[in-house]
C-alpha cells in the first residue's frame, strides 16, 4: 500500500486460474474461514462461469483518500488521475472528528468541481455522524457511507436527518455484506444505498440479486483487491440494470503496484470491464514467502471444505 489504509500496509492475495479465467480470493487476514468462504464462492464462480449481460461499456470511479492530513489531501488523489468524486474515510481510530473535518474541507477547497462521499466504517455513533455533518458543505455530499455500526443506530440517524431536512443520503456496507440476512437493511429503511462488494457477498449473481430484491440503488465497490478482482467488481458495476453514482473501483491506486502488466486502472475517470492476466514477472517479484504460502493454501483448502459441507 502507498499509503496505510484500513490499518493495511500491505495486501495479500491467491489468484488461481479455472475453465473460463483467473479469478482472485482474498479475504482480510483476521476474517474466519467462514466468512472468507463466500470470498472463495465469488472466485471460483467468475473463475468457471460466464459473465452476465451487460448494461454499460465503462463505469466511473471514485478517487479514495485514506485519514490522510490535509497537507497530504493532494499528494495521494494525484495518484488517481482524473476523477469527479472523491470518498474519504473519516471516523479513523485515535483521530478526533476535527481531523476528519480539515480533511473534507480540504478536498472541498482544492477540488471545488468534485462529489465527496464520506465512509465511517460503521465507527461513529449516530450522534457524532451528525456532529461531522453540521460542520462540512452538505450540497457536494452523494452519500455518508455506513456512519454507524448497527441497524437500529442507522435508522436512528435517517429519522434525525429526515427531521433536520438535511437531505443527506445514508449507504450501508457493512451492514450488507457483514449481515446474516443482508436485505434486512431495506427491510428496515435503514439505507438509500446499498453498497456491493462482489467477493464478500459471494458473487456477481448474489450480488445482482441483492440488488433487485432491496430495490434502492447500488454503488459497487472493491475490496482492497489486485486487477483480477477489480475485474470481477467491474462486471458486477456493467451488469446493474441501474447505476447511478460512480463505484470505488479505482483503489488500486493506493498500491504501489500489481500482478498484471495492463493494470485495471481508470481513464478519464472511467473502466472497462475485461479479463485480466497475471504477469510472470510481476508474480514472481511479489511472491508470498513459503510460509504465507502454505498459510494461504491451508485457508482455502478449509474454506473449500466448508462450501462443499
Amino acid at each position: 500500500m502507498l499509503t496505510k489504509f484500513r490499518g493495511l500496509s500491505h495486501r495479500e492475495a491467491l489468484i488461481f486460474k479455472g475453465s473460463k479465467r483467473w479469478a482472485e480470493f482474498s479475504p482480510f487476514i483476521e476474517y474466519s474461514d467462514q466468512e472468507a468462504s463466500n470470498w472463495l464462492a465469488a472466485a471460483i464462480s467468475f473463475a468457471n462461469q460466464d459473465l452476465p449481460p451487460l448494461h454499460r461499456t465503462s463505469v466511473g470511479v471514485n478517487a479514495t483518500l485514506p485519514a490522510v492530513t490535509p497537507d497530504q489531501v493532494t499528494a495521494v488523489l494525484a495518484k488517481f488521475g482524473e476523477f469527479s468524486t472523491v470518498k474519504i474515510k473519516v471516523a479513523e481510530t485515535g483521530q478526533p472528528i476535527s481531523a476528519d473535518v480539515l480533511r473534507v474541507l480540504e478536498v472541498a477547497k482544492s477540488y471545488p468541481d468534485c462529489r465527496i462521499r464520506l465512509d465511517a466504517n460503521g465507527n461513529f455513533t449516530p450522534e457524532q455522524a451528525l456532529e461531522l455533518l453540521a460542520k462540512i458543505p452538505l450540497d457536494r455530499l452523494d452519500y455518508f457511507e455506513q456512519p454507524c455500526a448497527t441497524l437500529d443506530e442507522l435508522v436512528e440517524l435517517r429519522k434525525t436527518i429526515a427531521h433536520l431536512k438535511l437531505g443527506v443520503l445514508i449507504a450501508a456496507d457493512e451492514s450488507i455484506r457483514k449481515a446474516e440476512d443482508p436485505l434486512e437493511v431495506a427491510r428496515r429503511n435503514a439505507a438509500d444505498i446499498v453498497m456491493l462488494k462482489v467477493q464478500p457477498l459471494g458473487g456477481i449473481e448474489r450480488c445482482l440479486e441483492i440488488a433487485k430484491q432491496t430495490g434502492i440503488p447500488a454503488v459497487v465497490s472493491s475490496a482492497l483487491e489486485t486487477s483480477i478482482g477489480l475485474a470481477q467488481g467491474a462486471y458486477l458495476a456493467a451488469a446493474l440494470p441501474e447505476l447511478e453514482f460512480d463505484c470505488g473501483l479505482g483503489t488500486l491506486s493506493l498500491m504501489e503496484s500489481d500482478i498484471s502488466a495492463e493494470p485495471l486502472t481508470p481513464k478519464a475517470g472511467r473502466i472497462t470491464p475485461r479479463e485480466v492476466s497475471p504477469d510472470q514477472n510481476l508474480l514472481e517479484k511479489y511472491q508470498a514467502s513459503p510460509e504465507r504460502t502454505r498459510w494461504w493454501l491451508e485457508r482455502l483448502e478449509r474454506c473449500f471444505a466448508l462450501l462443499e459441507a
